[in-house]
């Protein structure tokens, strides 16, 4: 029964880990991805493409823009022919003509026109009738400024008959036309007729708008997007061969049939499974980097939650992105994954994670290697600058790093294809900037994820290391020697961490805090007595619980303060499981013929598992020791910080502590040069020969 509940939080990662592959594959398509990858300008670097089918050629995206174009200034304009307007008009000029007489009866200057009325009024008709049979049209603005040659449709019963517009008539050119023509009638008084001419005349073709953008936008939809046929056994592109625009547009083609015709007729359920074992094989090396080379992280569902998020967050993203139009996948913002892993963690773990997520998201996208290249560069960029988030100073440098780096290798990448800067699509790098703006989010999120997932951040160290903290301030007043003692060990672990590269702040706060235990009774540590010792008033082995007694002690106080179980691990371990040596040794020697039970004079542990504990523990084990030298020489000093680190090594103090012995050595060498300033120590220099000192 106790090996089943072992095996129950192994069981549970597994199940997630599949979950999540589960998840991230029903996100990718579910036609079958195509084999070649083509760019123009690029060598054909694959074995002689035969066309395995029919396909169409398409024209590209520039030919087509500018046939839209075209169609757009050269489309069918439709007019309609009213046949009823002349007949109308025509009587209309009759009618106005008899008015016209009777107003005159008096009038002996219009002599002729009583003595030939009729004539007047039939060459009135004849002209309009003139006019009326070559057509009036009504002409927008918007096809005034077209020449004569400017071809309309006019509809005319059931007919539909091109016109040039130099063929018709408009009102402004009979106005033109009509005073020649009432010249040319030879009636005496011929100008009479004007005036009724021209009110009488109205056009009798006019614009069919509706039925014009009707067309307009039909020819504009059914516009051909091909041009050509590649026929099953044609060469599509030999090897070695530059991929030029005719030969790029080839390759489109038959791209696009082939994921229309060859991916129809695939069993979608084959492609998902496909994506599914690439998707598992990445998550799978992940989750195995994590199980041997982050127990902390492997042991933990809240942070293999946090680690896994990412992945999936950012899968979900480029799904979004992919399914519209307007969006680019250079839009998202991914090196918000290795500034807030890294915040966390560590750095190799932010760049795995990130590569991770790069990964996977590459499938979904269609952007190809470029995308992938530029996002791992990106990455690498944005650890390599060091960003510090308590610095917005190094936070924009690192920004302007990453837009850099982006707009670099995407320029590089551009002229690569393209073969020269004009043809560069400078519009690429509004997404790259915006993505770099994005960026920024990281910040503002580290906060938020750290109370959602517990997490420590470097904003809240930096709040724990004020000394107006109530722990800090009861420690000040309760027992100064060992805040005094606390602040030493701070100096030599935050030196120490800052020489390899460890996490200095939290190493900083986790010495203001490692004894804070000790506010219970400080009357029993050495650094806080001023008198009389109440260890002498005490048996040995109770005063070995007293000192013992500070390690849960503190571990309470931080429980019960709303410390980060981060700092509680680091009062926890800070002795590890080392003996009370001095109450051991006494002990020992006062009852030489009683066998001792070692475990009353150990420290509960448990022993350091990260490498900021055990330099904690070391800092605190030297600084605490080296109180009892007295004017010591730098040999003395030296052997004496050399001794204390043996001890900790041959007690297996620090085999669970992944510090590798060339970090051990340099952070002694910090401890050395450290306590070799506090405690002033000269060089004794050797006396000259004859001469005494």
């Amino acid at each position: 029964m106790k090996d089943i509940f072992k095996q129950i939080p192994p069981f549970i990662n597994y199940l997630f880990l599949f979950g999540v592959v589960i998840f991230i594959s029903f996100l990718f398509p579910s036609n079958l991805k195509f084999k070649y990858d083509f760019k123009k300008g690029d060598l054909w670097r694959y074995e002689d493409l035969i066309a395995p089918f029919d396909f169409p050629v398409l024209k590209n995206a520039e030919e087509v823009a500018k046939e839209k174009e075209k169609l757009k200034e050269e489309y069918p304009v439709y007019f309609e022919w009213d046949t009823e307007i002349p007949g109308k008009q025509i009587r209309f000029f009759e009618s106005a003509f008899q008015e016209k007489l009777k107003s005159l009866q008096n009038n002996a200057q219009f002599e002729d026109v009583f003595v030939r009325a009729n004539d007047y009024k039939v060459f009135g008709k004849k002209l309009l009738e003139s006019f009326y049979k070559r057509g009036i049209i009504a002409l927008p603005n918007e096809f005034k400024d077209k020449g004569n040659d400017f071809v309309v449709t006019i509809l005319k019963g059931n007919q539909s008959i091109q016109y040039t517009l130099g063929s018709l008539l408009t009102i402004d050119k009979i106005k033109d036309l009509l005073p020649d023509s009432l010249l040319s009638s030879r009636l005496r008084e011929s100008d009479l007729l004007y005036s009724l001419l021209e009110s009488a005349i109205r056009p009798n073709i006019r614009y069919k708008k509706e039925l014009t953008e009707q067309n307009k936008n039909a020819s504009i939809a059914n516009l051909s997007k091909t041009r050509g046929m590649v026929h099953q056994g044609d060469l599509i592109v030999p090897k070695g061969a530059i991929i030029t625009e005719e030969t790029y547009m080839k390759l489109a083609s038959f791209k696009a049939k082939y994921e229309e015709e060859v991916s129809s007729k695939k069993v979608k359920y084959t492609v998902w499974g496909g994506y599914f074992l690439l998707t598992g094989l990445i998550i799978l090396v992940f989750f195995v980097y994590l199980r041997h080379y982050t127990p902390e992280v492997y042991s933990s569902m809240k942070r293999m939650s946090f680690i896994f998020l990412w992945p999936i967050l950012f899968s979900y993203l480029v799904f979004l992105v992919e399914k519209t139009d307007v969006l680019s996948a250079y839009m998202i913002p991914f090196c918000i994954v290795p500034i807030v892993v890294k915040h966390f963690f560590n750095v190799r773990l932010a760049l795995l994670t990130h590569i991770v997520v790069v990964f996977i998201a590459s499938f979904l996208s269609s952007l190809g290697y470029e995308f992938t290249l530029m996002q791992i560069l990106a990455g690498l960029v944005i650890l390599i600058s060091d960003v510090d988030s308590r610095d917005w100073s190094k936070i924009f440098r690192s920004i302007g790093y990453l837009f850099l780096t982006y707009a670099i290798s995407s320029l590089g990448l551009s002229i690569i294809q393209e073969g020269s800067l004009s043809a560069v699509n400078w519009g690429h790098f509004g997404w790259l900037f915006f993505n770099v703006f994005l960026t920024l989010m990281a910040y503002p999120l580290i906060p938020l994820i750290e109370r959602l997932f517990g997490f420590t951040s470097s904003f809240t160290l930096m709040e724990l290391a004020d000394m107006n903290q109530p722990l800090l301030k009861e420690l000040a007043l309760k027992a100064p020697g060992t805040l005094q003692h606390s602040l030493q060990v701070a100096n030599l672990a935050e030196g120490a961490a800052l020489k390899i590269g460890a996490n200095a702040l939290l190493l900083k706060v986790a010495a203001y805090y490692h004894d804070i235990g000790k506010t219970k009774n400080p009357q029993y540590f050495i650094e806080n007595q001023s008198g009389e010792n109440p260890h002498q008033t005490l048996d040995v082995m109770d005063s070995a619980k007293v000192i013992i007694r500070h390690v849960p002690d503190g571990a309470a106080m931080a429980r019960k303060g709303k410390l980060p179980q981060l700092l509680i691990d680091f009062i926890l371990t800070h002795h590890g499981t080392t003996r009370v040596e001095y109450f051991y040794r006494t002990y020992k020697n006062e009852h030489p013929d009683e066998e001792v039970d070692e475990s009353l004079f150990r420290y509960p542990g448990p022993k350091p598992s990260t490498k900021e504990q055990a330099i904690l523990m070391l800092a605190d084990s030297i600084e605490a020791a080296s109180k009892s030298l007295k004017n010591p020489s730098e040999e003395e000093l030296f052997s004496f910080i050399d001794k204390i680190v043996e001890g900790k090594i041959n007690q297996g103090q620090l085999d669970d502590a992944n510090l590798t012995f060339r970090e051990l050595n340099e952070c002694v060498d910090v401890f050395k040069a450290i306590l070799k300033s506090v405690y002033h120590v000269r060089v004794e220099y050797p006396e000259e020969k004859g001469k005494k000192r």
